[in-house]
């Protein structure tokens, strides 16, 4: 319930509410982009470029090692960002995570190689990672709450899912920039300068970014909420707790519950999309072009599904299309390994577009999903540090163990196991969870115990303001 002095927010107008969808999805499009370019690059050309006095496999290695410290940087951008998110609100985070992804990617397009400048070389490359991830760590929260807070309820997961196919639309840039270019030039052309063309477009692509994110309104949730903060802040004299240690006071659980149910979300897709890169091109000796092309039409039917996954977890739930997206991943690694070994452009296209199919359906009701589990003034806290902290363990060393199996048992069965066991993992976690699709954001408001023995409240369940 509102509190009798704040009304509350009308749900905006159809044009407004796709004018923000629009902002969120392109700043999270280019953001992927920027992230996913480097997992891209660190696939094809930096064990060359940075580490080229290593083994090839362990020069890849070493190159997916800076692609991971990106990861590390992303639970500090989930508690700055969010911490100020909180505070300050949703849009203002966005724009600053846009400028700092955008300046970082286009500065790695300019870098001296270790052929120029040696071991200095790796080391700024790895700094320029560690802005992205940090940049990326509060991106995702504030974009898909932006949404979320916007939105109609009965849509809320359809709605939601678009700033989702942010990742499939920046890996579908960054895949289609990166295959044109080595379609287009050769290899030692694509090596020597190429490679920093897709870096250096982001540049533009940011500045487009930044101009239609300005543009668009603040949450009227998270407006309205700060309103009823400051009235009960004058009435009662009392200091708002910071949003980390509400968080983790009344929404610990939660927390817990998105972590494990990033696990099989976050590694079965950089298996996918990055692992595959080197597995295709090394175990089973297909092309570069070719491995680009299957992945890139597998990001175009991913980014279709995502809205419709979302769509659908509006009518049936976002645990039952969660699930399926996790067994069906799980389920799918064994044929997904044996038909990429096949050889062919088909059985590899095949294998990651189910694989993407089955990944949309936890990625798309993700977003409302997280967002319906935390109390509006520790939203953003909360969704990034469930989501973000989980990346660690889960995204930023997928790759490196990945091509670490491949190196020493040169087989996939290990591999599509360690995929499972995330899998069952996320199945767990979602079995904890409660459904969510109909709270209401407004009131999921955690009141304070009126003493030592005050019983505390149901976490994550909507509670009267």
């Amino acid at each position: 319930m509102s509190s009798p002095s704040t009304a509350p927010p009308a749900s905006p107008a159809p044009s407004n509410l796709k004018r923000i969808v629009a902002a969120s999805l392109i700043g999270t499009t280019i953001e992927w982009y920027d992230f996913f370019l480097y997992g891209s690059a660190a696939a094809l050309v930096f064990n060359k470029l940075f580490f080229p006095d290593s083994d090839p496999l362990v020069g890849t290695l070493l190159s997916f090692l800076t692609y991971a410290v990106g990861f590390a940087a992303r639970p500090l951008g989930a508690l700055v960002f969010g911490h100020y998110g909180d505070r300050l609100g949703r849009k203002k985070l966005l724009v600053l995570s846009l400028l700092l992804m955008g300046g970082a990617t286009f500065a790695i397009g300019l870098l001296p190689t270790h052929a120029t400048v040696g071991s200095a070389a790796p080391v700024l490359l790895t700094v320029l990672r560690l802005v992205q991830g940090f940049a990326l760590g509060g991106e995702w929260g504030g974009a898909v709450l932006l949404v979320s807070e916007h939105g109609d309820a009965k849509r809320r997961g359809f709605w939601a899912s678009w700033p989702q196919t942010g990742a499939p639309a920046g890996q579908l840039l960054a895949t289609g920039v990166l295959s044109a270019l080595t379609a287009l030039l050769s290899d030692s052309a694509f090596t020597s300068w190429g490679w920093r063309v897709p870096f250096l477009l982001s540049g533009v692509l940011v500045v487009v970014g930044l101009w239609i994110r300005l543009s668009v309104d603040e949450s009227p949730v998270f407006k309205e909420a700060l309103a009823r903060a400051e009235e009960r802040a004058a009435a009662e004299g009392k200091v708002e707790k910071m949003p980390l240690v509400a968080v983790l006071r009344h929404h610990w659980r939660d927390v817990l519950i998105a972590m494990g149910a990033r696990m099989a979300e976050n590694i079965s897709y950089y298996v996918i999309t990055a692992f595959i890169l080197v597995y295709a091109t090394t175990a089973v000796d297909l092309s570069k072009q070719t491995a680009l092309n299957a992945v890139l039409v597998a990001s175009a039917v991913h980014f279709a599904v995502i809205p419709a996954w979302g769509a659908l977890s509006d009518r049936v739930g976002r645990k039952p299309v969660y699930l399926v997206g996790a067994v069906g991943v799980g389920a799918w690694m064994f044929p997904f390994f044996w038909l990429i070994d096949r050889g062919s452009f088909g059985s590899l296209l095949l294998a990651v577009t189910v694989g993407l199919v089955f990944h949309g359906a936890m990625y798309a009701p993700q977003a409302a999903f997280f967002s319906e589990m935390f109390a509006t003034r520790m939203r953003y806290s909360g969704a990034s540090i469930g989501a973000q902290f989980s990346s660690v363990a889960a995204g930023a060393p997928a790759p490196l163990i990945a091509t670490a199996l491949l190196s020493d048992y040169d087989s996939a069965t290990p591999i599509a196991l360690y995929v499972i066991a995330a899998a069952l993992l996320t199945v767990v976690a979602i079995g904890c969870a409660q459904e969510t699709r109909h709270r209401d954001l407004g009131e999921i408001e955690p009141p304070e115990p009126a003493g030592p023995a005050a019983k505390e409240p149901e976490v994550g369940a909507a509670r009267p303001v």
